[in-house]
């Protein structure tokens, strides 16, 4: 009989839970937009409707490595989120501001 993910866990030394933590952080921290969409439980006719444009349209867009800044930004405002451009450095990280909106003064972690 198959145990329960929590029973499991519960076996697991505290590194090894930390270890996975950190993976599933990991994970979820990095995303491709369709799996993205899907997780805020989107469907690409949805995301379509809200962005009025046609859901091949969507499906094009999902499957590009490369497009306009502002066409991510619609696409992850449409989602509900606000799109971010930090450059991370070993002594800090830096919001690149020429990408924002006039009046956006989101803090950078």
């Amino acid at each position: 009989m198959a145990k329960k993910f929590s029973e499991l866990r519960a076996t697991m030394a505290p590194e090894s839970r930390a270890r996975a933590d950190a993976k599933a952080q990991r994970l979820v921290a990095e995303m491709a937009l369709s799996e993205l969409r899907r997780a805020r439980g989107l469907s690409q006719e949805a995301l379509a409707s809200v962005l009025h444009v046609k859901q091949p349209s969507i499906a094009k867009m999902e499957q590009r490595t490369d497009m306009y800044i502002s066409t991510l930004r619609s696409h992850i405002r449409a989602m509900g989120g606000e799109l971010e451009i930090v450059a991370r450095f070993p002594d800090g990280a830096v919001r690149i501001s020429n990408f924002a909106e006039i009046g956006d003064t989101a803090e950078v972690d």
